[in-house]
């Protein structure tokens, strides 16, 4: 009788290949016989696992558990960290909670089973730590895992050191981690990255990783690193401390790093950036003393303490000479407000960039989008290749970005050399697995392109690296179906 049932089961869902949650439902709810319907609900389990947890259809996020429980909830960033109820399949363990989602989102979630047991998703291995432990992570199809928090045994890294700083505005000692970046010359000078929650910045957000990746994939030029940790984080960031810890920040911390590590020391060379409460600092900070901190960059940032005093500061009072770049989620609570402050800004005519992406107030949104802010701050420096491919010969080996990016299925490698010269380019997957060899032999001086076709690759995040006698650089390509 089993056999039968599951025979039934699996074509009833044939039947419906767009929807095969909605055909389990309605087949499990026209059984009368409990053992029937667990039946149905064991294959069904067994036909979605090799998909993986949440079942997604289509842009439909289908959040499935099965226990033994009198209720089982869902709550995430979608909900605002609410609970929302999962239907109950009756007759069986099974519960499920249904829910639209765009096709790039990325959320994090968790159950909360008999109204206040809370837990990671048990079926899903995907994981995001935040401040307050790991949580269970949905990422739609086309969303596209951030490879460069990843570290890369094959590339250069950069070192961490720790120093000790006491500040006479709070009266209070501050640990700092200092990002030198690989290579570090103090016959050269760099342009500097301040990040608050610094030390969060390197464990959850992976920022080390990040930065090292962008330094060899020619994204960003080399920049030295500073990672403040917070005392009293609130009342530092947003409550009573905000202006003694703001003047510790640019006549004490600034001087200090200054005078210990080779720094550019011009306003426009250093850029601070931070999330959420960390990211009102910023503004408080940047926009108070322009000449100090000439680039501001906003995780999520929460305008909302003293009456929006940082955000009524920037949008009423007179343009700076700073340039912003603002990133958030539509799936917290302050992206209308940020949505307004980016219309002001615009308006005022400030140098801002900003992304809004379906995700929510979380570490997974921040640790993907440190490059987006550093690449629009300290982009490269030229390569000295010329547009006009006629003209004079590079003065450098160089490798540019792909275009498209992301492509579908082909795009275009561009490349020079400054002679002849052996040159090998080779295309990776994330975890360093050799794909295919592109180039490996002598090329002419000169800008060269090549077609790469990746019509047989699954979707995802490759690297290209292309070596020249010294040379070595590393692109990042997105591959989207």
């Amino acid at each position: 009788m089993k056999k039968l049932i599951i025979l039934s089961f699996f074509l009833s869902i044939s039947a419906f290949p767009q929807n095969h949650m909605q055909s389990f439902i309605n087949r499990v709810n026209s059984l009368v016989s409990l053992d029937d319907k667990n039946t149905v609900v064991d294959s069904f389990i067994n036909f979605v696992s090799p998909f993986g947890f949440p079942y997604i259809e289509n842009n439909e996020a289908n959040f499935i558990y099965r226990g033994s429980v009198t209720s089982a909830s869902v709550s995430g960033d979608f909900n605002s960290w609410g609970l929302t109820g999962m239907n109950n399949l009756s007759g069986t363990n099974f519960f499920y909670n249904t829910r639209v989602f765009e096709a790039n989102a990325r959320i994090d979630y968790k159950f909360v089973t008999n109204g206040s047991n809370w837990i990671l998703d048990p079926r899903n291995p995907n994981t995001c730590t935040g401040g307050f432990g790991p949580n269970s992570e949905l990422a739609m199809p086309g969303y596209v895992q951030p490879w460069e928090i990843n570290s890369y045994p094959s590339i250069p890294k950069g070192q961490i050191e720790t120093r000790s700083i006491h500040s006479n505005n709070v009266n209070a000692n501050y640990a700092v981690k200092v990002y030198l970046p690989p290579g570090y010359n103090s016959s050269r000078q760099y342009p500097s990255v301040y990040f608050h929650d610094g030390y969060e910045y390197i464990d959850l957000a992976k920022a080390a990783n990040v930065l090292d990746n962008l330094i060899d994939s020619n994204l960003i030029e080399p920049v030295i690193g500073v990672f403040v940790k917070p005392n009293n984080r609130n009342e530092e960031y947003a409550g009573t401390k905000r202006n003694s810890y703001r003047l510790f920040f640019v006549n004490e911390l600034v001087p200090y790093i200054d005078s210990i590590y080779s720094t550019k020391k011009d306003a426009s060379q250093r850029l601070v950036l931070g999330d959420s409460y960390g990211g009102n600092i910023s503004a408080l900070i940047s926009y108070n003393h322009p000449e100090v901190f000439g680039n501001c960059g906003l995780h999520s940032a929460a305008f909302q303490p003293n009456g929006y005093e940082a955000y009524g500061l920037i949008v009423n009072g007179p343009v700076k000479n700073i340039k912003w770049v603002s990133v958030w989620g539509t799936y917290e609570g302050l992206f209308l407000n940020l949505r307004l402050f980016t219309d002001s800004m615009s308006a005022k005519g400030y140098n801002y960039k900003w992304v809004e992406l379906p995700e929510g107030h979380s570490w997974g949104l921040w640790r993907a989008n440190i490059d987006f802010i550093i690449t629009h701050i300290f982009p490269p420096v030229p390569s000295g290749v010329s547009d006009d491919e006629s003209s004079t010969l590079p003065e450098e080996n160089y490798l540019e970005q792909n275009y498209p990016n992301p492509f579908n299925s082909s795009t275009v490698i561009n490349f020079s050399v400054s002679k002849e010269v052996f040159t090998t380019i080779k295309l990776f997957d994330v975890a360093g697995q050799e794909k295919q060899t592109l180039v490996n032999n002598f090329i002419p001086a000169g800008r060269h392109s090549l077609k790469l076709d990746l019509k047989n690759y699954a979707s995802g995040v490759y690297l290209i690296r292309m070596t020249a006698e010294n040379f070595l650089s590393t692109k990042k390509i997105v591959l989207l179906r």
